[in-house]
């Protein structure tokens, strides 16, 4: 059995007991959590919404918050003398996936 759920702008494809990470969720360790927006549901028969799956729900645990690793971004323009170093680190929720119930 698995969904498809959306947040943070994403899609994901998860099944239980999957550990992902999706942006940042201003939610405390440990707490339960719930997807609400669940576009597609397999129990054996694939359900899509329009453009959601009514009252499907996807629950998850929070195991922590973290940040991805550093991401360089480099300005240049020739000629000029300007450039500009810069990194980035996205920061991230991982959740772990309790049930999926449709």
């Amino acid at each position: 059995m698995y969904a498809i759920i959306a947040t943070g702008g994403k899609q994901y494809k998860v099944s239980e007991g999957d550990v992902i990470r999706v942006e940042k969720l201003d939610v405390a360790e440990g707490a339960a959590y719930e997807f609400d927006q669940v576009l597609a549901v397999n129990d054996g028969e694939l359900t899509v919404g329009t453009p959601t799956v009514a009252g499907a729900v996807v629950k998850a645990t929070v195991l922590g918050e973290g940040k991805g690793k550093k991401v360089i971004v480099y300005k240049y323009k020739r000629k000029t003398g300007y450039h500009k170093k810069n990194g980035h680190r996205q920061a991230y929720t991982e959740l772990k996936i309790d049930s999926i119930a449709k």
